[in-house]
């Protein structure tokens, strides 16, 4: 129903930039047009938390650690969220993972594999 693929992450210094890609594609694409596209991340020993969300209209919401150096976007003819990560710290590495939602009778959510961000020096 619903394939969301990463790619963009790698090895950073800190103050460094990635730009992180999630190609989505699927069925409920086509059949429901209010998705909410999302980046989370989920850093070793920790729980899994939100770092950005996009409506199909494009409205964001940021979680408040990232805002002003975050920016996620999104390209609905190429199907692509993009999240442009700058001024990284070390507290931004995780395994970061793209999600689909929908909330119609009941939420419908869906992930990615994940991609790894490590910021070190």
């Amino acid at each position: 129903q619903v394939q969301l693929v990463e790619s963009g992450g790698g090895l950073v210094q800190p103050g460094g930039s990635l730009r992180l890609s999630c190609a989505y594609s699927g069925s409920m694409f086509s059949i429901f047009s209010n998705d909410v596209m999302g980046w989370y991340r989920q850093a070793s020993g920790k729980q899994r938390e939100l770092v950005a969300t996009i409506t199909s209209d494009s409205i964001r919401n940021y979680t408040g650690s990232v805002k002003g150096r975050f920016t996620i976007s999104r390209d609905n003819a190429k199907k692509t969220v993009d999240l442009q990560m700058n001024s990284l710290k070390a507290e931004d590495t995780a395994v970061y993972y793209c999600n689909a939602q929908w909330v119609l009778s009941s939420r419908y959510s869906y992930w990615g594999q994940g991609t790894q961000v490590t910021v070190s020096s």
